[in-house]
């Protein structure tokens, strides 16, 4: 598939790119810090999340799936956090393309948790992944999956989750990866918001009962 990954400069971005090449996928990586890959199955352009709808759909061009990872770590948060992906989702729609995969945080779609644990310390994200998520919900018709994972810590894989979590938890950025990864073409993931941390049961398992 050829796949287009918003945010590839970051985090979950840049292994993301990295674990969709070596699935064989062709990958282009829109950043607004394009950064260099060893896979010919990669591609990096810069992509300013505070561009035009218009201009960024050409950039986007045809492809068969979108992935929106970008973040802002609070320092845009109207214009990546919460009007990025509503933008994203009007390229698509614009370009004909169906697969939307947006990374998203747990309890976005839920405010009363959003005083559990460490959700309570970043309120203002909150609101924006709120907003962002419920627009995607709402008011578009793509089959999209809206990934919730809870703390990203830099730990090794567990390649254990658990999903529709009731509670806070923690997730590795390995393993949050590889979830990404799969849901690409679970059609069981269409329409649905799954939020998760780390579990008891293997990915595939768990991602086949969502």
């Amino acid at each position: 598939m050829k796949i287009f990954i918003v945010g590839a400069s970051g985090r979950i971005g840049t292994k993301l790119a990295n674990y969709l090449a070596d699935q064989g996928h062709t990958v282009i990586a829109g950043s607004r810090h394009p950064q260099a890959f060893e896979s010919e199955n990669i591609t990096s352009i810069e992509f300013d999340l505070h561009d035009s709808v218009e201009n960024l759909a050409k950039k986007v061009g045809k492809v068969d799936a979108i992935y929106f990872v970008a973040g802002s770590r609070s320092k845009d948060l109207l214009q990546t956090d919460a009007y990025g992906p509503v933008k994203l989702a009007q390229v698509a729609t614009e370009n004909g393309i169906t697969r939307f995969i947006l990374l998203s945080s747990i309890f976005a779609t839920q405010p009363d948790h959003w005083n559990d644990d460490f959700l309570a310390q970043i309120p203002d994200y909150n609101i924006a992944k709120y907003f962002a998520d419920r627009w995607i919900i709402d008011h578009s018709n793509l089959n999209y999956t809206i990934l919730q994972p809870g703390a990203l810590l830099e730990e090794p894989a567990t390649n254990k989750i658990d999903v529709y979590v009731k509670e806070t938890g923690k997730n590795s950025i390995d393993d949050v990866v590889t979830v990404l990864g799969e849901l690409l073409e679970l059609k069981n993931s269409y329409k649905k918001v799954v939020p998760m941390h780390s579990g008891s049961l293997p990915i595939n398992q768990a991602l086949s009962d969502i």
